[in-house]
């Protein structure tokens, strides 16, 4: 698939997010790569061999406080290699990319692994 196909996919996902979900995201981008740097693996707490399919980097909104405010925006990176690796057809890809995106959001909203975990989201 290419990258602009997969954005696609990424910015469907993200339209289908529930309203209050959707209000909820301020200072934050989301962006597609390829795949992790060695830094967002080692972030994520992911060996050099392990396939990562998103990561959240910034302040959980449970966590910013009075003080949080002239900040850049947090980031919802995508991983497309991780997906294309792990599924078969496209309407695999297109579940596991929406399911990415909600677990990372997820993460934005404050929510920890475990929780996502018990959501059917890990």
């Amino acid at each position: 698939m290419r990258k602009n196909e997969f954005e696609s996919v990424i910015q469907e996902a993200l339209e289908q997010l529930p309203d209050q979900f959707k209000r909820a995201l301020n200072n934050i981008s989301i962006v597609v790569r390829w795949r992790p740097t060695g830094d967002e693996l080692d972030r994520a707490e992911i060996g050099d061999h392990g396939d990562l399919f998103g990561l959240y980097v910034g302040v959980p909104l449970t966590e910013r406080g009075e003080g949080y405010n002239l900040v850049v925006p947090d980031t919802i990176y995508i991983y497309q290699r991780a997906h294309e690796h792990h599924c078969r057809t496209e309407k695999q890809l297109v579940a596991q990319a929406r399911k990415t995106l909600l677990h990372e959001v997820g993460h934005y909203l404050g929510i920890d692994e475990d929780r996502l975990h018990e959501l059917g989201m890990g």
